[in-house]
């Protein structure tokens, strides 16, 4: 009896560490992007418990065919047969209709302001490093190389900017922009790596399926419908 006590106990404390090394280590995650012409190429590799636990995704990314070069999304809506006549919506809001949507507009945008501090929260202790985003970008003509080459060189300062502002970064970021003024090119090539605690990131989850729990607050009006023959 004292046998199966002692190794009860000793299984519940080896998953209790098993459970705190889970919550306190940090999870890594590399990705990759590669971009040529028409190839794509995007990889996610994720490392948990120092490595010893690796996945790693590989996406290659559609190439779009030349005879279709852009994709186009079909939606039919029949009316059913049977009705003879149209419908015509017409909303009514009383004056209680008006404090109900003040109510719940500012209901919604604390739900939103809410979000916005438990991903920030997050964010703040979430460390990015080894930024590395390098393009290469021509157009065939001198004049608008060196234009989009000056918007590029804008939108990825932006982009750092922000992420610097959401996470810590550890270090500068290497960023390059190499214009081909002579021929055509595109070319991108970005890769960063991740590491946050894994405590964190539950901690978070769980705060944001506790916070929109309740839902979005349904807008009550009053509806009327009205038929006019066509």
């Amino acid at each position: 009896m004292k046998l199966i006590l002692i190794i009860g106990i000793s299984l519940f404390s080896l998953l209790l560490l098993l459970i705190f090394l889970l919550l306190v280590t940090k999870s890594t995650i590399h990705i990759r992007y590669y971009h040529k012409k028409d190839n794509d190429d995007l990889t996610i590799e994720v490392k948990l418990l120092f490595g010893l636990i690796r996945y790693k995704k590989k996406i290659p990314l559609i190439k779009i065919d030349e005879n279709s070069p852009t994709m186009v999304v079909e939606e039919e809506t029949k009316i059913n047969e049977s009705e003879a006549a149209g419908t015509k919506k017409t909303k009514q809001f009383s004056a209680e209709d008006l404090v109900a949507v003040l109510e719940n507009a500012k209901e919604i945008l604390w739900h939103i302001v809410g979000f916005h501090r438990i991903i920030r929260s997050f964010l703040s202790k979430v460390t990015i490093r080894n930024i590395e985003w390098s393009s290469i970008v021509g157009l065939g003509d001198a004049a608008h190389t060196g234009a989009i080459s000056g918007a590029l060189w804008a939108v990825k300062g932006g982009i750092i900017g922000i992420v610097s502002q959401y996470m810590c970064m550890q270090n500068m970021p290497q960023i390059n922009i190499y214009p081909q003024f002579q021929r055509v090119a595109s070319e991108t090539l970005f890769k960063c790596m991740f590491q946050f605690r894994i405590g964190h990131a539950m901690f978070a989850g769980i705060k944001i399926v506790k916070f929109w729990k309740g839902g979005f607050p349904q807008i009550k009006t009053t509806d009327t419908t009205t038929s006019v023959q066509k």
